[in-house]
């Protein structure tokens, strides 16, 4: 598990890229840091079924989270649709 000051570096990062995501109908919820650095969110409203919603935490809330604290190595999506070989369009 992350330091207790990583996890509040990250949580702090994500209050303040969070209006962005409200700003569109949609919302994260912090889930947790494992031990490799990887920050697991949950996205919901309108990101949780959002074809883009995978560009949004990648180039998005990755490289925020990544520029504020840089001992994140990436975040993922823990309710991401499972699309298998499919593209969703």
């Amino acid at each position: 598990m992350a330091n207790e000051a990583m996890e509040a570096t990250v949580k702090e990062a994500l209050e303040m890229f969070r209006p962005q995501l409200q700003a569109d109908g949609g919302d994260m919820e912090y889930v947790g840091i494992d031990d490799d650095g990887k920050v697991h969110l949950k996205l919901t409203g309108a990101c949780g079924s959002c074809p883009m919603a995978l560009m949004t935490l990648k180039m998005g809330i990755e490289r925020y989270l990544k520029d504020a604290c840089p001992e994140v190595t990436e975040v993922v999506q823990d309710n991401a649709p499972d699309y298998g070989e499919e593209m969703p369009y």
